[in-house]
């Protein structure tokens, strides 16, 4: 019988490979803590509770929230404990957690069992085999395995903060739409007002037949512009709740009549590119698959020549039926791939090609970490010098305007047209206000996102809303 000896580097390692299978065990809550804690202070939330799947305790808890009108925390609180979206990212965590297990345990041995017949001859072979290369690159293994479920709770961690920055934009959509909705509706009472006013005068021959169109036009023009409003607060609406995978009697939840107002003071933030750098998540993230990319990489040109190994204990036993007798014989065998077709050129290729492609991946979330930075700080910026421009000058502008119409018309100064026309320019300022003030709030969830969480997606310059454009082009 032959015997192996191997070297003591080559025994530590299957020391190491056999600690490390000891070790491996599944965790607790699958992942849960670790992103937990990297979503802190990233949600808008003091602490974000989450689950990977619905439960009694839950749903009753959410039902105790939307009780009272939503506001963003308790929307955004709802959307990461009842969105079926993140309980199915969550759940994957269980995924990575045993496939990270399992990548560190010992392989299996093999056993294989042939009986032979030749004549009056049986023999019997038994052979039982252990992969050495399996064995002596589990440590490696283990390792890119704990990479890959450090990376599966990055990712899971950077969906939650993706979700509670959109569950925070609907709920600013929801409610700015809502609002919207209800000053049109006074701008269509004026119409109808006016349009009314203008039909009696009309047919008594006070008022000629294109001003009562005109009136009429103004009308027929606010009940379109109510109709796409009341829609878009309705689509807006159902949005949030989705988002906070709401269905049945939970949809009738209420929502605030306004939104907040402007904070004091704008945010001054010094270095943006470098907060970006330093805190978003998608960056470190992609640092992350860069570095395991780097370790795979290793691994498969370690094993790029040879990529199995085993050897086999072979114990046979071969009966003589005609003479009576049997012999047994046992030995080692090795067996090892003979690099005839593939020398593994393809698969350092391919490992070298993603590591390339990692590499390149790193540098792109950091070019554009920084531009996002510097544009969501500059919109939300912009976003609270109008919101602040509408609040202190437009608004009272109006009211002020409007107040002097109603004097002029109690003087018998100005007609009730004018006067119509008026309430109608100041509730369209209102509605500017109230977009200038959504924007602001979608451009403060921004900026949070591209300083912390990952891309913001669709920012955009600041756009005239459609409420004021048409004040703008109907004047009086």
């Amino acid at each position: 019988m032959s015997t192996l000896r191997l070297k003591p580097r080559r025994l530590a390692a299957v020391a190491t490979a056999a600690l490390l299978a000891g070790c491996a065990s599944l965790a607790p809550d699958g992942g849960l803590g670790e992103v937990q804690t990297a979503i802190a202070g990233k949600t808008g939330l003091a602490n974000a509770t989450l689950v990977r799947a619905p439960t009694d305790e839950t749903q009753k808890a959410i039902q105790e929230m939307i009780q009272a009108p939503v506001t963003a925390e308790v929307a955004v609180r709802v959307a990461l404990l009842n969105n079926p979206g993140i309980h199915a990212a969550l759940s994957a965590l269980g995924i990575s957690d045993a496939e990270r297990v399992r990548a560190g345990r010992l392989p299996n041995p093999h056993f294989a069992i042939a009986r032979l017949t030749e004549g009056d001859k049986l023999e019997i072979e038994r052979v039982l085999s252990f992969d050495v290369i399996g064995l002596l690159t589990l440590p490696w293994r283990a390792q890119l395995a704990n990479q890959q479920a450090a990376l599966a709770q990055r990712q899971a961690a950077q969906d939650v903060v993706k979700l509670a920055a959109s569950t925070r934009k609907a709920w600013v959509n929801a409610v700015a739409a809502q609002q919207t909705a209800g000053y049109l509706r006074d701008v269509k009472e004026a119409a109808e007002a006016g349009a009314e006013l203008a039909r009696r005068l009309a047919r008594v021959g006070n008022w000629s037949r294109l001003n009562q169109a005109r009136e009429q036009s103004l009308l027929a023009d606010a009940t379109a512009q109510l109709a796409r409003a009341e829609q878009n607060a309705f689509a807006s609406r159902e949005q949030l709740t989705r988002l906070m995978g709401l269905w049945g009697a939970q949809t009738r939840f209420t929502l605030p009549e306004r939104l907040p107002e402007l904070p004091p003071a704008v945010q001054e933030i010094d270095n943006a590119e470098a907060q970006a750098l330093r805190q978003r998540m998608d960056v470190r993230t992609a640092q992350a698959e860069a570095e395991y990319v780097a370790q795979s990489l290793g691994l498969t040109r370690a094993t790029g020549f040879v990529n199995a190994l085993e050897i086999g204990i072979r114990h046979n036993t071969k009966f003589d039926n005609a003479a009576g007798t049997q012999e047994a014989k046992r030995g080692l065998e090795i067996g090892l791939p003979i690099p005839v077709f593939d020398w593994g050129q393809a698969r350092n290729a391919r490992a070298e090609a993603l590591y390339m492609q990692s590499a390149a991946r790193v540098r792109e979330a950091a070019v554009n970490a920084r531009s996002e930075a510097r544009e969501a700080y500059h919109g939300y910026r912009t976003a609270y010098d109008v919101a602040r421009h509408y609040r202190d000058e437009v608004v009272p502008l109006r009211k002020f305007i409007n107040d002097e119409m109603v004097l002029r018309y109690s003087g018998m100064l100005s007609s009730v047209f004018e006067l119509l026309a008026d309430t109608r320019a100041h509730v369209l300022a209102v509605n500017g206000s109230i977009d200038a003030l959504r924007d602001f709030w979608l451009a403060d969830t921004d900026m949070q996102s591209a300083l912390t969480g990952a891309s913001p997606g669709g920012m955009g310059a600041t756009k005239p809303s459609a409420t004021l454009a048409g004040a703008e082009s109907k004047g009086h």
